[in-house]
C-alpha cells in the first residue's frame, strides 16, 4: 500500500504482517513517535469525551452528535433490558437490536454489548482461565519484539497509550501475545494492534482479547494470516460493487489502474479505526458488530463514490498520483457522523450481494493465483449469524460483575463475662419513650433492583453519588457495575 499518514505504509501488503523490514521503515515515521509521545505526556492537555488528549483524530466541532441526557438514560435502561434477556432478545426481536445499534450503543454500555454482539461472551465462558493461561506463557521471541516496537505507535495520543509501560500498553501486549499463542499459525500482523486497543478502551484485557478472537475468526478471517489473501480478495470484491454503486468513480479506478489494496487495505483491516472521526468510528463499529462486514464495504463505497462520484470532482485528479492522494485525505464533511451513518443505512448492499460477489471473485482468483494458500473458516454476517452458529447456555450469557462486595461476617457470640457486661450497660442506657431510631444498616445485603418500563427515563442519582462514581474509571464504572 502506498505511504500513509496514520501508519501502514506499503505498497506490499505482506509488509503489514509485521515484519522487521516494515518496521525499520516505519521508525522514521514522526507519527507516535518518541518525541510526540513524551510531549503529550509531560504537557498538561485538555482530555475530551473519549480519552484523547487535545481532541480525537480528525476531530471537528461538526463531527459528532449530542444525544440529550433524557434520551441516552432511556437507551440505557432499553440496552440493560436486551442484555439481561440477550437470548430471547436475538431470537425473537433482532430487528430492534439492529436499529437500536444503528442508532448508536449508550457509551456507558458499549463495551458489554460488543461482547455480546459478538459472541465474545460466550467464547470467554466456554473457555473460562483460557486467557489466563495464555498470558502466564513466555510466548514466541519472534513475535514479542515486533509487537513491543508496535506498542507505541496505537493511538498515542489516547490517555490509555499516551505513556510507555503504562497500563494501555502492557494490556495491549498481554493481548496480542495471548493471540499469537491462540494462534500461532496465524501469529501476528500491524493491523491487530489497532483493533485491539480500540477493544481495550472499552473493556478489560481479557474481554478484548475474545473480542479480537471473534473479530479475526468470524467477523474478517483470513484478514491477518500470512499472504493477505482474505483481503486482496475483499478489494477486489468491493472494486466489483462500486461499479454499481458509483460507476463514474469504478470507471475512473480503472482507467488509472489503481488497484483496490493500494487504497482500502487500511480501512478494512483497522475497520475504519484510523481513518474516521472518533465519533463516527464507534457508530461504524456498534453496527459493524450487529451487522457485520457489509457494514465495512459501505462505509468505503460511500467514501469512495463522495471523492470521485461525479465528473466535476475528477477533474482535480487527472492521474495516478492525484487520485491515491485524495483518496489519502478525505474530505472530512464525508466523515462527519450524521452525514457518514445516513448514507450508510441507504446504500443498497446486503450480505447477498457480498457472497453472491465473493464466489464470482474467488473463482477469479483460483483462475490466475491458483488455491488459496490459507483457507479461512466462513465469514459470519454479524451477531444473529454467530449466535445461531455457537451452541450456548443461558448460564454463558450471564452478566457477571467483575466487583463484587461481600456482607460483612455475623459478630461471633460474646463470651459469658461479656454478656453481663453488656447487660449492666444496657441496664444504666433507658431512652426516653418515643426516642427509639432505626439505625441504617451500614452494609446492606445486595438486591435485585426492579426493572424498569422499556421506555422510563432513568431517575438522575444525587450529588453524593455522582462525585463518589467519578473516581472510578468509566469502564469499571458503567460497563461492569
Amino acid at each position: 500500500m502506498a505511504k500513509t499518514e496514520n501508519g501502514l505504509r506499503s505498497s506490499d501488503p505482506q509488509n503489514l504482517r509485521g515484519t522487521s523490514e516494515s518496521l525499520a521503515e516505519r521508525e522514521s515515521s514522526s507519527f507516535g513517535s518518541d518525541s510526540e509521545v513524551n510531549g503529550f505526556a509531560n504537557t498538561e492537555r485538555q482530555t475530551d469525551r473519549y480519552g484523547f488528549i487535545g481532541g480525537a483524530q480528525q476531530h471537528t466541532g461538526h463531527s459528532e452528535q449530542e444525544v440529550p441526557p433524557e434520551v441516552l438514560r432511556q437507551r440505557e435502561a432499553k440496552w440493560l433490558d436486551m442484555l439481561n434477556n440477550w437470548d430471547k432478545w436475538m431470537a425473537k426481536r433482532h430487528k430492534k437490536v439492529k436499529l437500536r445499534c444503528q442508532k448508536g450503543i449508550p457509551p456507558s454500555l458499549r463495551g458489554r454489548a460488543w461482547l455480546y454482539l459478538s459472541g465474545g461472551k460466550v467464547k470467554k465462558e466456554q473457555n473460562q482461565r483460557k486467557f489466563q493461561e495464555l498470558d502466564s506463557q513466555p510466548g514466541d521471541p519472534k513475535w514479542l519484539d515486533v509487537i513491543e516496537k508496535d506498542l507505541h505507535r496505537q493511538f498515542p495520543f489516547h490517555e490509555m497509550f499516551v505513556a510507555r509501560g503504562g497500563h494501555g500498553q502492557q494490556d495491549l501486549f498481554r493481548v496480542l501475545k495471548a493471540y499469537t499463542l491462540y494462534r500461532p499459525e496465524e501469529g501476528y500482523c500491524q493491523a491487530q494492534a489497532p483493533i485491539a486497543a480500540v477493544l481495550l478502551m472499552h473493556m478489560p484485557a481479557e474481554d478484548a482479547f475474545w473480542g479480537l478472537v471473534q473479530i479475526c475468526e468470524k467477523y474478517l478471517p483470513g484478514y491477518y494470516s500470512a499472504g493477505l489473501e482474505a483481503i486482496q480478495l475483499d478489494g477486489e470484491i468491493l472494486f466489483a460493487l462500486l461499479r454499481r454503486v458509483s460507476p463514474a468513480a469504478h470507471k475512473h479506478l480503472k482507467k488509472h489502474k489503481i488497484d483496490p489494496i493500494l487504497y482500502m487495505t487500511e480501512w478494512f483491516m483497522c475497520a475504519f479505526s484510523r481513518t474516521l472521526p472518533w465519533a463516527s468510528v464507534l457508530r461504524v463499529w456498534d453496527m459493524f458488530f450487529c451487522e457485520g462486514v457489509k457494514i465495512i464495504f459501505r462505509v468505503g463505497l460511500v467514501l469512495l463514490k463522495c471523492m470521485l462520484g461525479t465528473q466535476e470532482k475528477l477533474k482535480a485528479c487527472q492521474g495516478q498520483y492525484e487520485t491515491m492522494e485524495l483518496l489519502r485525505a478525505v474530505d472530512p464533511k464525508y466523515m462527519l457522523e450524521g452525514f457518514l451513518i445516513r448514507e450508510i443505512l441507504e446504500l443498497p448492499v446486503s450480505e447477498r450481494d457480498i457472497e453472491k460477489e465473493h464466489h464470482v471473485q474467488l473463482k477469479r482468483w483460483k483462475e490466475t493465483h491458483g488455491d488459496l494458500h490459507y483457507k479461512s473458516p466462513p465469514r459470519m454476517h454479524g451477531a444473529r449469524a454467530i449466535i445461531t452458529a455457537e451452541p450456548h447456555t443461558r448460564q454463558d450469557l450471564r452478566q457477571n460483575p467483575t466487583i463484587v462486595v461481600e456482607p460483612p461476617p455475623p459478630n461471633a457470640p460474646p463470651a459469658k463475662d461479656e454478656k453481663k457486661k453488656d447487660k449492666g450497660r444496657r441496664g444504666s442506657l433507658k431512652k426516653a419513650p418515643g426516642s427509639k431510631k432505626e439505625v441504617a444498616n451500614p452494609y446492606p445485603i445486595p438486591s435485585v433492583p426492579p426493572s424498569l418500563p422499556a421506555d422510563a427515563p432513568l431517575q438522575p442519582e444525587p450529588e453524593s453519588s455522582q462525585q463518589d462514581n467519578q473516581s472510578l474509571s468509566s469502564t469499571e464504572l458503567d460497563t461492569y457495575l
